[in-house]
């Protein structure tokens, strides 16, 4: 092996051991003594707690199901006026996190908000008393919301299949008499399992992340006990250990996509399937495929987003902008800039160790790295507290004693905060690079290593500038979910320093929801990039003829 080879070995298991490091830390920190609160968590939170997570994951898996699959159908098999709308439309959800719909939605159906009042007024009612609705702020409330936001997840890769890879299968059922509910339920449905088991395991992995919307809706959450547990009541243990249990439950949740998935593949030969013929609708069953693909639009984006609009126009017109939001506005864009620079820097690395180290251990790199996406935020600040604190103390050791000061990059500073997001958002990075490197021929490099380039250097001089389309657009997605993410900024942030979410989040714990409209409506703008950007990319590789009739 060369010195340079072995350099790279020797970073690889550097960043391997920085990856898996919070996993470590929490099973430490569990072990450490049980916490004087934690048989008090074990017998009267705990239980809570894994029930209403475990409610809300089957509720919300359950929705995105019917919603994603329903809507990923309804736009591939049938067209109808307004059909190319809906299509893109059905995306927007994903602009909006789930704290600033629950944020909006509490604002919207307060018994002196505008739905209610609007419809007092319609009733010729007076009193808030004498009109009753469901409380928001529960269980089901919170399965509505979250799955009207996270249906996305399982929309975009059925309706991938739908269009690309069923085509001939759906036309052969209809050519044999099969009529569209016999077609989608005996043909579709099964065909789809791949992709709405991928779809539904991320939906209920950004579910177990959330912890705005859970806590403002009075749903205690795993994820919102170890924040609870830590922060009010200072028991790291106890946290830790319900961390565990959380992390215990994507181990879970990802081997029950992979169980569902199993080893079927989608359907098609080698090359792209014909896509699927659709079915023209019009009169009234045009009008109602487009209310029913509109609803959920309306609930997931529309609603929240305008309602957002109308509140930070009003408070921006009443008191005019507030001093504090522009410097939150520029802690979001330098952190999360920050931390995207080093996700894109890092995630070229580890997308390119197959070639730098050897495909064996380049694939190992790439599964650790995608630890970071699969532990709620909570769980990774929680396990990051320790690494931290021996990694400040190694620190003040080698530079201490010589120099009288060493850097700080713990709890409680800007570099912890970057480092917990790099983590956390490294596989989009990963994967989009990866996308880009596997378009690039395999020739090119050849003939650069036939010239007499390094391994190294041919990523520099050819793969690099051939792929970098694919790296912009994983560092502008790692950007928008570093930006929105709330659990890793709440626990992890320097002391005094407010970003717009956590802003945001402060406003809706005190009640003051027109003093963060402006930060939530932010938000959205910042989060309708990453979906301009799919949408754009989806629209590619889809031939002209695919969209006659729409």
């Amino acid at each position: 092996m060369t010195p340079a080879r072995g350099l790279l070995h020797a970073a690889a298991a550097v960043l391997a051991a920085i990856l898996l490091a919070p996993v470590v830390s929490l099973a430490v920190a569990a072990a450490d003594g049980t916490g004087e609160l934690w048989p008090h968590l074990a017998a009267y939170v705990l239980p809570q707690a894994i029930r209403e997570t475990g409610l809300l994951l089957v509720g919300v898996g359950l929705l995105v199901t019917a919603l994603g699959t329903g809507t990923a159908w309804l736009v591939s098999a049938f067209a109808f006026p307004g059909r190319r709308f809906l299509d893109a439309a059905l995306l927007l959800p994903l602009a909006v996190p789930t704290y600033v719909v629950a944020y909006a939605y509490l604002d919207l159906m307060h018994p002196l908000g505008p739905i209610q009042s609007g419809l007092r007024a319609l009733l010729g009612l007076s009193s808030p008393r004498d009109l009753s609705l469901p409380d928001l702020r529960s269980l089901p409330g919170c399965i509505l919301l979250l799955g009207f936001v996270l249906y996305p997840y399982v929309y975009l890769p059925t309706r991938a299949l739908f269009l690309m890879r069923a085509g001939t299968l759906l036309e052969a059922a209809r050519m044999l008499g099969a009529g569209p509910a016999r077609t989608f339920f005996r043909v579709a449905l099964p065909l789809a399992r791949p992709a709405i088991a991928l779809g539904v395991g991320l939906a209920l992995m950004e579910t177990l992340n959330d912890v705005g919307a859970a806590e403002f809706l009075g749903v205690r959450t795993l994820t919102v006990q170890v924040y609870a547990t830590w922060v009010n009541r200072s028991d790291l243990p106890g946290a830790a250990q319900i961390a565990l249990v959380m992390l215990a439950g994507v181990v879970g949740l990802v081997a029950l996509e992979r169980l569902a998935r199993g080893k079927r593949g989608y359907a098609g030969s080698g090359h792209r399937d014909r896509p699927t013929a659709r079915r023209p609708l019009s009169g009234w069953r045009a009008a109602a495929a487009l209310a029913l693909g509109t609803t959920p639009v309306l609930l997931g984006f529309g609603l929240p987003a305008g309602y957002l609009a109308w509140a930070a126009w009003q408070r921006l017109r009443a008191g005019g902008w507030p001093e504090a939001l522009a410097a939150q506005t520029l802690n979001t864009v330098l952190y999360a800039g920050a931390a995207t620079a080093v996700t894109v820097a890092v995630g070229l690395l580890v997308a390119a160790a197959p070639q730098l180290l050897g495909r064996r251990s380049g694939q190992a790199l790439i599964r650790v790295a995608g630890l970071g996406y699969a532990m709620p935020g909570t769980v990774l600040a929680v396990g990051l507290l320790a690494p931290l604190a021996l990694l400040d103390k190694g620190l003040a050791d080698l530079f201490g004693t010589e120099l009288g000061w060493a850097p700080a990059i713990g709890l409680g500073t800007g570099a912890a905060l970057v480092i917990a997001y790099t983590l956390r958002f490294l596989t989009i990075s990963v994967g989009a690079t990866e996308a880009g490197f596997a378009r690039i021929p395999s020739t090119l490099p050849d003939a650069a290593r036939m010239l007499g380039r390094g391994r190294f250097a041919t990523l520099l001089a050819v793969q690099l500038p051939l792929a970098w389309p694919a790296v912009l657009s994983g560092a502008l997605l790692a950007f928008v979910d570093i930006a929105k993410e709330l659990p890793v900024t709440l626990l992890l942030r320097p002391l005094n320093v407010e970003t717009l979410s956590t802003h945001l989040y402060g406003e809706a714990a005190r009640g003051t929801y027109e003093d963060g409209a402006a930060a939530a409506l932010l938000i959205v703008m910042t989060g309708l990039i990453p979906v301009a950007l799919l949408l754009r990319l989806d629209r590619g590789p889809v031939p002209r003829h695919s969209r006659a009739g729409s």
